[in-house]
C-alpha cells in the first residue's frame, strides 16, 4: 500500500502541479447471498484488500478537475459545482460527481472545488464493485477534507443514493455497505430490510478466497440488472395481494411454496424463488461458517450458484464455465458466481494445496471453451475506508 501511495502523490503532483492527501476505499466480494439486498434478504460480502486509491486537494474556486490512472488517455475531465448532471460521456467521473451531488441533497455543503486522482486496482467491469468503491473512496475523503463528520454506515447509504438517483442503477445497498463497514478478517452479515449487521470472523484454516475474472465487460445499467428487480418487484406485488409481507426476505421455502401459485408468470415465479431460497441459504451458511463447518458453506455456495443459473439466469457461459471446471478440481470446497452476472467474477473457497491447480487448470479450460483468458486472485479480507 506505501509503495501505491508514494506513486500516487507523485503523479497528482505531476497532473496537477500542487500536493494532495491520499486515501483508499476496497473493493469488496460476496460470499453468498446474491440478488438478495433488494428483496429485503440476507447478503454476505467482505471487503479486500485491492480497491480505489484517491489523490485530492481542495481548490479555491467551484472548479472540478479529474484524472484516472485508469484511463491516462481521456487526461483531465473538468467540470464544476455549478454543473453537477450526469453526462454519458462524462464516464467514470459520473460517480465522485454523484457523491457531490448527493451531500448536497442530503444537506452538507460542498462549496469550494477538488482536484481529484484516482487509481483502482480492482479490475474494471469485474463484479468487485469498483464503482462503488469510487463512490465510497469520494464520499470518505469529502467528509475528511470538508470536515462533515458523516459516519460510514451514512456514507454507504448517500453511495446507493447518488448510484440509484444520479447514474440510474437501481442497485442495493450491499457493495456500498461492505466497502464502507468493512473490517479485516471479517466478513459482514447484513440484514438489508432494516441495515442490522453482525461481523462474522472468516477462518478458512488451509484454505483461501480466490476469485476468477471472466473478463467478460458488463454495464449495470445496461445490463437486465433492473429488469430482475422489477420482475420481483411484481412478484412481490402479487402475493401481497393476498398476504401481508413487506419483502420477499420475509418469507421462508416452505411459505413460499404455499404461496408461489399467486404469482402469475411462470419467470416471475423462477425469480422469487431464488430470492426467498438464497436469503434461506445465506442464513445457514453463515451458521455454518460460525460452527466451522467449512464444508457445509461450500455447499451452500454450490447451491447458490445453480439457482442463479436456473431460476435467477443471470450467469452466462462465461461464470457457468469457470464454476463448472471449478468444481472438478479436488480441494475445491464452493465456488459460485459473485456480483450481479452476466459477466463479471466467480468466488471460490480452495484448500491451499490446491490453489494452483485450481488456477492453471480452471484457466485452461475457459480459455480452450470461451477464447480468452480469465485472471485469478486469490485475496485477503481488508477493512473500510481510511487516510493513508
Amino acid at each position: 500500500m506505501s509503495e501505491i501511495k508514494g506513486k500516487i502523490l507523485k503523479k497528482f503532483t505531476d497532473v496537477y502541479g500542487v500536493e494532495g492527501e491520499a486515501f483508499f476505499a476496497p473493493g469488496r466480494v460476496n460470499l453468498i447471498g446474491e440478488h438478495t439486498d433488494y428483496n429485503g434478504g440476507h447478503v454476505f460480502p467482505c471487503a479486500l484488500t485491492i480497491g480505489t486509491y484517491a489523490v485530492a486537494r481542495k481548490r479555491d474556486d467551484r472548479k472540478l478537475r479529474f484524472f484516472s490512472m485508469n484511463f491516462e488517455h481521456l487526461g483531465v475531465i473538468e467540470s464544476s459545482l455549478d454543473d453537477l448532471k450526469q453526462h454519458r460521456e462524462a464516464g467514470w467521473t459520473n460517480y465522485p460527481k454523484g457523491i457531490i451531488w448527493a451531500l448536497g441533497e442530503r444537506g452538507y455543503v460542498i462549496d469550494q472545488g477538488l482536484d481529484l486522482l484516482l487509481f483502482g486496482n480492482i479490475p474494471n467491469g469485474s463484479g468487485l464493485s469498483s464503482s462503488a468503491s469510487v463512490e465510497v473512496v469520494t464520499g470518505y475523503l469529502l467528509s475528511e477534507l470538508f470536515d462533515l463528520g458523516i459516519s460510514n454506515q451514512d456514507l454507504a447509504l448517500i453511495g446507493q443514493f447518488a448510484e440509484n438517483q444520479f447514474n440510474g442503477v437501481n442497485c442495493g445497498i450491499m457493495d456500498q455497505f461492505a466497502i464502507a463497514m468493512g473490517k479485516q478478517g471479517h466478513a459482514i452479515f447484513l440484514d438489508t430490510a432494516d441495515l442490522s449487521y453482525e461481523y462474522a470472523p472468516v477462518q478458512l484454516e488451509g484454505a483461501k478466497i480466490v476469485i476468477a475474472c471472466s473478463n467478460k465487460k458488463r454495464g449495470l445499467g445496461d445490463s437486465k440488472y433492473n429488469e430482475r428487480r422489477a420482475e420481483c418487484e411484481k412478484a412481490l406485488s402479487e402475493i401481497q395481494e393476498g398476504m401481508g409481507i413487506q419483502t420477499l426476505g420475509d418469507l421462508n421455502e416452505e411459505q413460499f411454496e404455499e404461496v408461489k401459485m399467486a404469482i402469475r408468470d411462470e419467470d416471475r415465479r423462477k425469480r422469487a424463488k431464488h430470492a426467498v431460497y438464497e436469503n434461506q441459504r445465506t442464513v445457514r451458511a453463515v451458521k455454518a461458517l460460525q460452527e466451522n463447518n467449512i464444508e457445509e458453506f461450500g455447499r451452500l455456495m454450490n447451491e447458490s450458484h445453480v439457482s442463479l443459473r436456473d431460476d435467477y439466469e443471470v450467469t452466462g457461459k462465461e461464470l457457468d464455465t469457470l464454476v463448472e471446471e471449478a468444481w472438478k478440481i479436488d480441494g475445491v470446497i464452493g465456488s459460485r458466481m459473485t456480483g450481479a452476472g452476466f459477466g463479471g467474477c466467480t468466488v471460490s473457497i480452495v484448500k491451499d494445496e490446491a490453489v494452483d491447480t485450481f488456477m492453471e487448470q480452471v484457466g485452461k479450460a475457459y480459455k480452450k471453451k470461451i477464447g480468452y483468458a480469465a485472471d485469478f486472485y486469490a485475496v485477503e479480507i481488508g477493512s473500510g475506508p481510511c487516510r493513508l
